[in-house]
């Protein structure tokens, strides 16, 4: 299971990096209510693949990826918010976003591969 391990890694990574954002949003720019809603939606996913790896079935592994892809896919809402509103510079922003961006790819393809090996 190699995209799993990935997925599990990537996720990993990506809920620290989302912890140093909300720190630096809180501590710098006094940010307080989306930076919350970022670290709910942005560490979700990671927990969310670790807990994909208990599956009792298949049928339980799509569905707890596909809400951590649902919770990806806000995650990306609010850091394009954060963007767009100019908590973040641009080049931030775009680093964060495409991170996210990863992790929706190789969410969305593993779940279309367990789907199709049902």
């Amino acid at each position: 299971m190699a995209e799993g391990s990935a997925a599990r890694e990537k996720s990993r990574a990506f809920a620290l990096r989302v912890v140093k954002v909300c720190q630096y949003l809180q501590e710098q720019k006094r940010e307080y209510v989306l930076s919350k809603q970022l670290l709910r939606s942005g560490t979700a996913i990671g927990a969310l693949v670790r807990e994909a790896e208990q599956a009792e079935s298949r049928a339980d592994f799509i569905h707890k990826l596909s809400i951590a892809l649902k919770e990806a896919s806000e995650t990306q809402y609010w850091l394009d918010l954060l963007t767009e509103s100019g908590y973040f510079e641009k080049r931030a922003g775009n680093s964060v976003l495409q991170d996210v961006d990863e992790l929706l790819k190789l969410l969305t393809s593993i779940i279309k591969t367990s789907k199709s090996r049902r």
